[in-house]
Order: structure tokens, then sequence, then C-alpha cells
């Protein structure tokens, strides 16, 4: 009886934990998507200015015309055929294509999107991690939590730019592995880090409020 009191608890437990990465979670991606917008802007202004690539720069907004015109298919397309030329605007067009596959629902798409960044040496280092990032959150509804958080794990260093986004998505895959303790010390770890964006140490604050500091 013991026994199937215990099985109870750990499925209610893992309900509850999955409810907290529907609930949470999506803010993570708001978030991210929003980072990904600023970080395309700036990206694009210094390649633009930089390169001068005036014929790329034309292709890139004409894409984004399509997009703002509710042609998501052709606009796809054309971000995808941008991203794959290894021009100057392609980690951009990039970025755009994974976030707007995300938006249009096609999530195995925008994983793949991202990856493509992720994998391409001839891209700025913090470009890579952003794209790894990306691919991540939007791969821990499907993906192993184990391998997720391999992947996160050299983005949590010190000098990494985007260590606090790593550690809250490594908490989140944490959950849904069931591995509360180690969920609790990483979320511990943003509350108490002067360092870490508002939002996410309030986020942070509110999942150890849930789960029991």
């Amino acid at each position: 009886m013991a026994d199937f009191f215990q099985e109870v608890d750990e499925d209610l437990k893992r309900e509850q934990y999955l409810k907290l990465w529907q609930k949470y979670g999506r803010y993570v991606v708001g978030a991210a998507v929003a980072v990904v917008l600023a970080t395309a802007g700036v990206i694009g202004w210094r390649e633009y200015q930089t390169s001068q690539r005036m014929e790329e720069g034309r292709r890139y907004e004409a894409a984004l015309r399509l997009s703002q015109d509710g042609k998501s298919e052709e606009a796809l397309a054309a971000l995808s055929e941008l991203a794959g030329s290894g021009a100057g605007y392609a980690a951009l067009a990039g970025l755009r294509e994974g976030a707007l596959r995300a938006k249009e629902g096609d999530i195995a798409g925008a994983v793949a999107a991202y990856n493509r960044i992720a994998d391409n040496g001839g891209i700025d280092a913090n470009i890579r991690q952003l794209a790894t990032l990306l691919a991540v959150l939007h791969g821990l509804d499907s993906e192993e939590p184990a391998a997720m958080v391999a992947r996160l794990d050299p983005l949590t260093a010190d000098d990494s730019p985007w260590r606090h986004s790593a550690l809250e998505l490594s908490a989140l895959a944490a959950l849904r592995a069931g591995e509360t303790a180690r969920a609790r010390e990483i979320f511990t770890r943003l509350t108490d880090d002067g360092t870490a964006p508002a939002g996410v140490r309030g986020r942070a604050e509110e999942l150890l409020s849930v789960i029991g500091e």
C-alpha cells in the first residue's frame, strides 16, 4: 500500500512540474523572442553599415515585409534562402526564420533553423550561443532534458552573456526531469544574483515559492 501511495505522489509531482513548465516556460519564450528581435536589429544595422551589401539588405527587408503582410510561407522561403547563402545577413535571417517558424507553430523547424546557426563556425560566437539557447528553449518540451542541460552548460559560464537565461532553462529542464533539488539550487542561485535581470529573478522567486525553498 505504501508503494501505491508513493507512486501516486510521484505522478502528482510530475503533473505539477508539467503545469509549471507550461505556465512559466512561455515567459521564457517571450523574453527570448524579444532578445532575438533586439539583437537581430543591432546585428542587422551593424552588418549593413560595415559590409555595404545593399542587395542582401534589400532581400532581407523584402522578407520582413512579407512577414508583416501575413505572407509567412513566402517570408520563410526568403529567409531560409538568405540564411543558407553564407552572406552577411545569414545569421540575422536565420534568427528571424527560427522566430517566425516558432510563431507559426513549427517548433521542429524553428529548432532546426537555430541549430544551423549554432553549428556554423563562421558566425560570431555570441550569436551561435544565442542560437543554441533558442534551440534548447524550443526543444525542452520534446527533447531529453539531460541532453538539453548538456548543451546549456557552456553558456552558464561566468563570462557568458547568456548565463542567466541558460541557468533558468537548466532549472526548468531539471524540473521536467523531476530533479527538484537541482532546480531549487539553480533558482536560489538566480534569486541571490544581483546581476541577474529582474525578470529572471522574479520568475525564479515565483517558482521557488511553488516548489518550496
